[in-house]
């Protein structure tokens, strides 16, 4: 199969970037991130990017980068929380046999993690609110693209690296 080794998604704060370092350096491939990679390809933050173009913008750049990644990229590919709910990037990940790993996380581990500020311009108003109404909307999707689910509540990311690498196939 070409493509990523593994894809992780998940809310923010679930350490998709944090764990995809971890797994990509024990499997010796790259890590790439698709939000990073959005805002290196526009020379903005995915902030700017929402207030300056919206998120409908935004939502276009995503898709069409996740697709790119899911085709090209060899390593582990970490997807931006919102990515999962276009149904284009969900039907990628269910039909093209990709290893979806769901990183899951409650909201006071991911409060610690990301300290909900202006980088996440969904949580901008009433950052707890907004992040648990994202993630009772978006959990049956994450749960619906992926072949694992790992709770990353009180682990390190080493701990949570571990268990991926004994589910992905050697």
């Amino acid at each position: 199969m070409s493509g990523p080794r593994v894809v992780l998604v998940g809310p923010p704060g679930a350490g998709k970037s944090t764990v995809g370092g971890v797994l990509a350096e024990r499997l010796g491939v790259p890590l790439h991130d698709t939000d990073s990679a959005v805002e290196t390809a526009q020379g903005r933050s995915i902030s700017d990017i929402f207030v300056e173009d919206g998120e409908s913008a935004f939502r276009a750049m995503e898709r069409e980068e996740v697709l790119r990644a899911l085709r090209e990229e060899p390593g582990v590919v970490s997807l931006g929380g919102g990515a999962v709910m276009q149904e284009p990037v969900a039907q990628a990940l269910r039909e093209d046999g990709h290893r979806v790993v769901f990183l899951d996380v409650g909201i006071a581990d991911a409060a610690g993690r990301v300290g909900f500020d202006a980088s996440r311009p969904l949580l901008l108003v009433n950052p707890r609110a907004s992040w648990t109404r994202l993630m009772n909307a978006r959990r049956p999707t994450y749960e619906a693209v992926s072949g694992l689910r790992v709770d990353t509540a009180g682990r390190t990311p080493e701990q949570v690296a571990d268990e991926v690498l004994s589910w992905l196939p050697g």
